[in-house]
Parts: structure tokens; sequence; C-alpha cells
């Protein structure tokens, strides 16, 4: 039995939160100074990797084999089979072959691209403090095992479920879990055998996060033997799909019906007109072949692991591919203010008493508070600290009440001369709340109206200007007891109130305009309170009508937030939950909302987003939200992966549009002259060698230049324009082949060279037709990529020579005569010519 089913059989005999820790590391073969890593390894080879689910790195073979998913191309080699059992074995080499390379070429852009995606995703890895051979080392959370000891801190996910061997002020967020919004504590101890999973106090779960304090555990389950795993039915399912997986699914189904119609009359005539049912079977499963974009998946990965390259390279990391489109595709982007907009390098600006005087004892109170906190680091204790130090000699830390979002306030208590003090500070109206007094000298006075009128005032002129204000209160404790909680927070005497400023990012007001050039407009959803978000908005140029705060937002139905939130610029004083509803919100009105946060408050939201944003030093629970991670946290950074995810969106949909439509075309041809014409206009062979040859320059498609008039605004899918295009210009192809039939019954050739004259005009004009069809622009003003151009000049001048080498014979082609090659140039640039007329006409129809 595995290490892992050895956990969970353990597990069904006795509840491990019940045993002691000694005990437990003795069963676990492990100590308090965790594994060495030769026990590690050998453990992770027995119990597999610490996922939900294992994710298998795709080997070459893999990818190739996935080109035989299509029941199609079954059905061609099958067929192919049976051509080569009658006899014909030479037409059934051939058919194979191409099949085969086709297959090859689509398996090695998808392996590449799969090998350059892994690579990317590596970089952002949930990295878990383990200790291993004595010592703390950085472990990827996929390697942690049974038996390992990880240190948990403020921020952190926990990788696996396991057993407390130290805490020090530790809660954690277990909401995934319990659904349970406040922050769990958690101690060391044990706990009753029957304790639901809610009161396993001792535990630490996998999925969970911590919010404030220190731990060290024992980790007992990992991947599926959690208790995570247990309910990851759901959570572990397909990502939901985004918009441009269900526009190529919808595609699909379009490609589908018609090719399946074609194929069913085409075959039907062909038995009628008593022609051989092998090759009438093998010509119309050819016609399906040739309907289908075979390489459409191939194109798509291909495109999108080489925008997530570029997008690297501009600094952003990409994990899940499907997620460009929606970034290129993406409107409202709303983002919180601190280390965005502004620098995020915050300072103490003042220390004041409740009447706004330069006061010591609020700075050393504050002092106190953000030295003693055990919680989360965060950048105003930072402030706090790096303003200047104080002894604390004498000071003892006793106990605390950790911050959370909805409280929005800390409290240390901590014992100097003999007695329990209470400190607590978080924001002002927060502090005010459980403020009953003032001091005015030596006296204690009450806080009545006269006093909160005066402290209101202070705060608006100073929030005006730009500050961001803390309430500190203080309470004396004459009874203290064993353990604090929120409870305790009241009846305190309002101290004063910190200042804290943190400027614009130098340059954050032209990339504001450059967001709102490519038609993203930009809204900041903050905890801090409107008059301070105001002030940042107006500071980088952003243009506000309306701000909503958390409380009017909680006042609000959700159709009622459907309608104000697509206007309001500024959302503050929110909470993670409003965060979460806003985006929503946004949503709801047909937008593609981004969300930028990094920090524990930010995952709802995150999860919520179109494409969910965080940078690279994020807690663990934002990254692991992410869809994106920004390597550095600025709208620059930002703005350059908007183009880039444009680029590629803009790429994909050019070889939808074009594939489409000239198979469309060329089959639709193919299939009508199949039914006048005394024999088969094209041998399956020759079929498939068409759709081989012109899907290569499309393949170049992904390195193609695009137009910097796509770039202006976001781009959705639509089928719809999908449809009207492909019947557009697959229209125009079949005019143009049925004019090639004409010309070519006029002349009065033979099969052979009818089959010829055909195969060479097709791959001619579907290869550089797809020069005009790449812009919306004329031709000449939208240069395509230079591999675009050099695999297209390839192809045609490939199919022009093909008649006349070796290969001729067994593809059945013959020698064309120079009054057909110069008939074939004047139709083909009277088909580039008519599609590019066409494309005029069709654009000024279709909204940019």
């Amino acid at each position: 039995m595995s290490l892992r089913g050895q956990s969970v059989a353990a597990d069904r005999e006795r509840a491990y939160w019940s045993e002691a820790g000694e005990a437990l590391l003795a069963r676990m073969g492990s100590s308090e100074r965790g594994l060495t890593t030769g026990e590690a390894a050998d453990r992770l080879r027995r119990s597999g990797p610490n996922a939900l689910r294992a994710r298998r790195r795709i080997t070459p073979l893999d990818a190739f084999l996935g080109q035989f998913r299509s029941p199609i191309t079954w059905i061609l080699l099958v067929a192919t089979g049976i051509s080569a059992a009658t006899g014909d074995w030479l037409d059934a080499l051939i058919i194979t072959l191409i099949v085969l390379g086709s297959a090859l070429l689509s398996a090695s852009q998808e392996y590449r691209a799969g090998s350059a995606v892994e690579e990317l995703r590596a970089r952002t890895r949930i990295i878990a403090q383990v200790w291993r051979d004595g010592h703390v080392q950085s472990v990827p959370a996929e390697q942690i095992v049974p038996g390992d000891v990880v240190e948990l801190s403020a921020g952190r996910l926990v990788p696996a479920d396991g057993f407390l061997l130290q805490a020090q002020d530790l809660f954690l967020s277990e909401a995934v879990l319990t659904g349970e919004t406040f922050p769990a504590s958690k101690e060391v101890g044990r706990v009753a055998p029957d304790a639901p999973l809610a009161k396993r106090t001792n535990c630490v779960l996998m999925g969970t996060n911590v919010s404030s304090g220190f731990g060290r555990a024992l980790i007992i389950h990992t991947g599926a033997s959690t208790a995570l795993g247990h309910v990851a039915t759901r959570l572990t399912s397909r990502a939901p799909e985004t918009e441009f997986e269900h526009g190529i699914r919808h595609l699909g189904y379009l490609l589908s019906e018609v090719m399946f119609v074609l194929v069913l009359v085409i075959f039907s005539f062909n038995i009628l007109f008593n022609r051989s049912l092998l090759d009438s079977l093998l010509f119309s499963v050819a016609l399906a072949v040739g309907l289908t974009p075979q390489l459409l998946p191939a194109i798509i990965t291909v495109n999108l692991s080489r925008g997530a390259q570029t997008m690297a390279s501009a600094g952003v990391i990409v994990k899940r591919l499907a997620a460009i489109e929606n970034f290129g595709s993406m409107d409202f982007l709303c983002t919180d203010k601190t280390g965005t907009i502004t620098q995020g390098i915050v300072r103490l600006d003042a220390a004041l008493d409740w009447r706004g005087s330069p006061s010591e004892q609020v700075f050393r109170l504050a002092y106190l508070n953000a030295y003693f906190e055990a919680g989360l680091a965060n950048p105003l204790d930072k402030a706090i600290l790096a303003a200047r130090s104080l002894p604390v000699d004498g000071v003892s830390k006793v106990g605390e009440i950790p911050y959370d979002f909805v409280r929005k306030r800390l409290s240390v208590l901590v014992a100097e001369g003999g007695r329990h003090v209470l400190v607590t500070k978080g924001a002002m109206d927060r502090v005010l709340d459980v403020c009953s007094t003032v001091r005015e000298g030596d006296r204690l006075l009450p806080l009545g109206d006269s006093e909160q009128g005066q402290i209101q005032q202070q705060f608006e002129g100073w929030s005006a200007q730009g500050f961001r204000v803390l309430g500190v209160a203080v309470r004396v404790i004459s009874a203290p007891v064993e353990a604090y909680s929120r409870a305790d927070e009241r009846d305190m005497e309002l101290a004063g109130f910190l200042l804290f400023f943190d400027p614009p990012k130098e340059g954050v007001r032209e990339v504001v305009a450059g967001l709102r050039d490519l038609g993203v407009r930009l809204k900041i959803i903050t905890g801090d309170n409107r008059l301070v978000a105001r002030h940042a908005a107006e500071m980088i140029g952003l243009a506000v009508e309306r701000i909503l705060t958390g409380a009017e937002i909680a006042d609000l139905s959700d159709e009622a937030l459907w309608r104000v939130a697509e206007d309001t610029q500024i959302f503050a004083e929110v909470d993670p939950n409003e965060k979460e509803r806003i985006i929503l919100a946004l949503k709801r009105t047909e937008h593609v909302v981004g969300y930028m946060g990094d920090g524990i408050n930010d995952a709802p939201a995150l999860h919520a987003a179109d494409v969910s944003l965080s940078i690279d030093n994020a807690v663990d629970v934002a990254k692991e939200a992410a869809d994106l991670i920004l390597l550095q946290r600025d709208l620059g950074v930002l703005q350059r992966g908007i183009v880039a995810g444009r680029q590629t969106f803009a790429n994909t949909l050019k070889y939808v549009y074009m594939a489409t439509s000239a198979n469309f075309g060329n089959m639709f041809s193919m299939a009508g002259a199949s039914l006048f014409l005394p024999f088969l206009p094209m041998l399956p062979k020759q079929l498939l060698a068409i759709n081989f040859l012109t899907d290569l320059p499309e393949l170049a498609i992904a390195t193609d230049n695009v137009d910097p008039q796509f770039l202006t605004l976001p781009h959705r899918w639509d089928i719809h324009a999908i449809r009207r295009f492909m019947a557009t210009f697959g229209t125009l192809s079949s005019v143009f082949d049925y004019l090639t039939f004409g010309l070519l019954f006029l002349l009065g050739v033979d099969e052979t060279l009818f089959r010829t004259a055909w195969f060479v005009e097709s791959v001619a004009s579907a290869a550089l037709v797809v020069l005009s069809l790449r812009t919306r622009l004329p031709i000449h003003r939208s240069k395509p990529g230079g591999a675009l151009m050099a695999a297209t000049a390839s192809v045609v001048l490939l199919a022009a020579l093909l008649p006349y080498t070796p290969l001729a014979g067994p593809l059945g082609f013959g020698p064309l005569t120079p009054m057909l090659l110069v008939a074939i140039v004047g139709l083909v640039i009277g088909y580039v010519s008519s599609a590019e007329l066409a494309k005029r006409l069709f654009y000024r129809r279709v909204a940019p």
C-alpha cells in the first residue's frame, strides 16, 4: 500500500488531531526538525505529488497521438487501409504520409508551445518553507510529503493537512472549507476525536491561508488525501469556459453540421452516378477533412504560447493560456490604489493627539502595536517602525487580537510596569466605534458630539490632502484573562491619529492615459476612505464622476449595483466581499473585467474577475488565484501586456477567419464539381495535399505583424461575424473556382490536366489571399511578417513546380501548358483583387 493509502487508512482508525504531538511525530517517522532530503524524495515517489490532481507533463508521443482523436481522421485511415487491401497501395501510402505529416507538424508545434508554457508556469509556483536536513528550505508545494514539518506565516497558503507543533497568535482563514467569514484561532493541544472540521483548532488544512501569526506544522496528508481533496470534485473541475473557447466550440458545431450534410449528399450522388464505392467514400471523407481547419488547435496553442512568451518579455507571466484572450478583450481594469498608482513606499508623516497636535505618546503606542504585531506584514507597520526606533525594554506581549477585514482593527495586549494595556490601531471610524473617552491633560472626557465633530473635520481635511489616517486607542485591563477576543475592544480611550502618505508613481498619469487610449477604463477599488482615494485619482488624471463607499454598496441590491457600477470610478472603504460584488456587477453588464490585487483580501475578487492579475511578490493566496502574474507592480507593464494579448488574439482570429472561409469555398466548389463532371474533380490524395500545403503559410501567422488600428480597442469573439466572413469569402472563392472549371472545360483538358490546373490554382490563390485577408487595411498599407511572406512564397512556388517533379506521377499530376499557366496566373490575380474589393465592402458593414 502507498504511503498515501496508509495515511487514509490510519485516519479512519484514529483521529490524528486527538493525539499528542510526540506520538504523532513518531508515527509519521519524523521529528521537529523534519525529514532528510533522501527520506522526502523516497516518500514523494511513494505518495505522489502534493496536488489535488497531478499534472502530467506532455511528451512528444502524447502530442502526436493527440492528433488522432478526430473520428474523421480514423475514418480516413480505415478507408485508406481498405484501399491498400484492394491493391491501390500507392494511393493509400500517399494519403497516409500526408496525414502523418500533418499530424507531425501539428504535434511538434503544440509540444514546443506546451514546453514553453510549462517553463513560464514554473516561475510562479507556490513555495513552502520546509524543514529538511535540519534547517528550513524553500520547496515547491507539490513536493511536500507526509512527515514534512512546514513553517507558516501570514499570507501563506497551507500546502497540505497538518498538525500544529508550535503556534503564536496563529489565525487561519478557513472559509474555503468551513464557510466561516472570520479567521479561526489555532493553537497547540489535543482535540476530541469526534471534533468536526471547524473545531479542530490544532489542525491546519490544505487550501486555507494564514491571516496572522506564525506556526509550525507536521504534515499528515497531502494531495487527494487532504480534507480539501475529499471535496475537490467541484473545485478541480475544468475551469469555466472563456468566451473565446465558447466561440471555438460553436464554430466546431457549425463546421460539423455543414460537413455532415456535405459528405452525406456528395457520397450519395457519387453512388447514384455509379462511381467506385471506395473512391466515393475516400473523396467524401477527404472533403470533410478539407473543410475542417485541422491545424486550428495547433494554431491556437502556438499563438497563445507565443503570446505568453511575448508577454513574459513584457513582464507578465501567463498561468492560464486562455486568459490571454480575455486580457486583450478587457475593457475595465479594477485595481487597488497602494503600490499600483502610488509608489507603495508609505511613510509616517505625523503622530497626533485627538486635537491634532504632535504627540510622542501616540507614536509610542503605535510603535508598540506595530512592534509586537505577529500578523501579515504591511507597509503601515513598516512605516511606523522605520520612522524611528524606540526601546521596548520592560515591555512584553501578552496576546493579540488579529486584524480582519470586517473590524479593520488590530489590537495587541502588552504588559508593562505591572499593568496590562490593550493597544488598538486601525481605520479611524472603526477605532472610534470602540472608544468612549478622550484624554484632556490629566482628565478623561466623554467622547461626545462636539469632540466627534472636531475629529471628523480634522479627518476630512487630512484626507483631502491625500493622507491616510489611522486611529490609535488604549485601555488598561484591570482584570487580565487567559484569552482575548474582539469583545474586549470596548470602552477604550482615543489616544490620537497616525498620518501616512504614499505619493503617486512617476509616470502613472501617462500610463492611465495610455490605458484610456487602448479602450481600457480604470477603476479604483480600495479600503481607503473616499477623500484619500479621490485625491489620488485626481493626481493621476483619472476623471472622477462618482464614488461609492462600502456602506453604500451594502445598501444596494445586486440589480441596483449593476446599474451604478459601470459609471463609478472609485469604490472606497470596501471589504473583500464587496470587492467581489463589484467585479460580478461589472461582468453582469457585459464587460470583460480585469482585477489586480496582491493581498489576502483580494482573493475573492481575483476568483470572480474575467482576467485576474497579481504580482510576483504577492501573498500565496493571491498568486494562486491569479491568471497572470506581473513581475513588476507597474501599470506600464500591464499596458504592454494588454497590447501583447491583443496581438495574440488578432493572429488567432486571422487563422480562424481565413481557414474557415477558404476551406468552405474550396470544399463547396469540389462538392458541386463532383456532381456535374464525369469524373472526380480531385483525387482524395490531392485534396489532402491542398489542405496540407495551404495550412503551412498559416502556421506563420503567429509571427505576423498586427495593424496598430486593431490594438486601440478591445475585441471580442464574434461567431456571427465569422459566419458572415465564411459565407462572403467562401462564396467568392467558389465563384473563381467555377470560373476555373469553365475555362478548363472550354479548353477541353483531360482529367489529369484538369486536376493539376485546379490544384495549382487552389493552392496559389489560397496562399496569396492570406496576404489580403489578414488585415482590414488595403494590402499595400499593412506589411506582413517576414515568416508569413517566406512561407507564402515557398508554398506557391512548390505548388507551381510540383507537376514537373518526380512526385507528379504518384500524385496524379501532369505538366501544364504555358497557356494554362498564364490562365491560372490571371485567375489568381483576379481572385486576390476581388477579395481586396470585397474586403473593403465587407468591413464597411461590420463594426471595428
